[in-house]
């Protein structure tokens, strides 16, 4: 959902910015889901094109996220093969002393034979080598035009792994995407060179300054994943409140882990303005009441569409509203806004009739925060 997010606000980034592109950009960084964008902008894969790939199903090149729900077979089986001996080792453990181990403790190390993941993420990939194997592309970071760095977790030392960079480049940029987007519980490690990786998420959120260490000036940063308001977003459209209780297991979790990783992302942000203060750093991500972002289906085709035409317009809607401090930043690297492109509301990302309704959606939401916004104002004017 992060990936899909992040897909429709790099379009909106990448048409708004006046003569750039963001495949032109000079360094690349890419964490979970966002390591499989950041390796295609890297190959010359623009956000546009990759939208089609991700939500329409008439490209030539197609990434079905329903592959991700393929169970992990291999795991399952390698796991209960050795269910046998650890229940044979467990009972001999508990016969040896009785009096001194208690039957749960001596079967406590049956857990051994849990799958450490459900879904098999191998696909990820067998598709992403096809992809960077054709029309001048390559799965190889040491023959890419611009540096890539794909953030991954060393499962044994906790550390973080920045794969592209010094005496990690010799991995397939495929095999990187896997295991920087291998979340713990879903999918199982990924095995590189004898060690085991997992999300690169799990110790911090962006990473950007991968980025910053190796002399960047001007970062933008995509973050997807907010927690979600559920009071704010009654308030705005005037609806009932959610309660996220009532969604189960999965709503409850999915706010733990957006809270969880939003507040470290905050830290990570002042941080970066203490120790890279000649460096720029921007966010986009979506606000605290976005319930179009929490509650989508990925897994639905016409919810992925929505969501990545959603995401585009949204951040078309923050480039223009924050116009005013992001102009002077640009024009300290030589950049501007395209304002009159971000002015133009007939603008779509995704063809037919439902980009079209997403854009009028969004735009009478436009409307109505700028009502709002002018109604604050009038407020402050009036005489006491």
């Amino acid at each position: 959902m992060g990936g899909i997010y992040e897909v429709g606000a790099l379009a909106a980034l990448d048409e708004a910015i006046a003569g750039f592109q963001l495949v032109d950009s000079d360094i690349f960084v890419g964490v979970s889901s966002g390591s499989l964008l950041a390796a295609a902008l890297a190959n010359g894969i623009a956000p546009a094109q990759l939208a089609h790939m991700l939500v329409e199903n008439d490209a030539e090149e197609v990434f079905d996220p329903e592959m991700l729900l393929r169970p992990a077979f291999g795991e399952y089986c390698a796991r209960a093969l050795a269910l046998p001996p650890l229940v044979w080792s467990a009972l001999l453990h508990y016969l040896s002393n009785p009096w001194q181990y208690g039957l749960f403790e001596s079967f406590q190390r049956l857990s051994q034979a849990i799958p450490t993941g459900v879904f098999d993420n191998r696909g990820i990939d067998r598709i992403l080598r096809k992809l960077f194997s054709s029309q001048g592309r390559t799965n190889d970071f040491r023959q890419l035009k611009h540096r890539l760095f794909l953030v991954t977790t060393d499962l044994d030392s906790g550390e973080s792994v920045a794969f592209g960079s010094a005496g990690h480049a010799a991995v397939p940029i495929s095999t990187a995407v896997q295991a920087s987007a291998a979340l713990p519980g879903l999918f199982p490690p990924v095995r590189i060179d004898g060690r085991h990786y997992v999300d690169g998420a799990l110790i911090k959120t962006l990473h950007a300054s991968v980025a910053l260490k190796e002399g960047a000036e001007l970062v933008f940063c995509i973050n997807p994943l907010v927690p979600f308001d559920a009071e704010l977003a009654a308030h705005r459209k005037a609806g009932q409140r959610h309660h996220l209780n009532d969604g189960g297991l999965p709503v409850v979790l999915s706010q733990t882990f957006r809270a969880i990783i939003h507040s470290r992302m905050r830290v990570g942000m002042d941080r970066y303005k203490h120790q890279y203060g000649n460096a720029d750093v921007v966010l986009f991500e979506p606000t605290r009441d976005d319930a179009e972002m929490f509650f989508t289906n990925v897994f639905s085709y016409r919810d992925r569409r929505r969501l990545c035409e959603h995401a585009y317009q949204q951040t078309r809607r923050d480039l223009y509203r924050r116009r005013h401090e992001l102009r002077p930043i640009l024009a300290r690297h030589g950049l501007d806004l395209d304002v009159p492109i971000l002015k133009d509301h007939r603008r779509s990302l995704l063809a037919g009739d439902q980009g079209r309704q997403i854009w009028l959606r969004s735009t009478t939401d436009a409307l109505d925060e700028s009502l709002d916004e002018l109604q604050r104002w009038l407020a402050t004017r009036q005489p006491a």
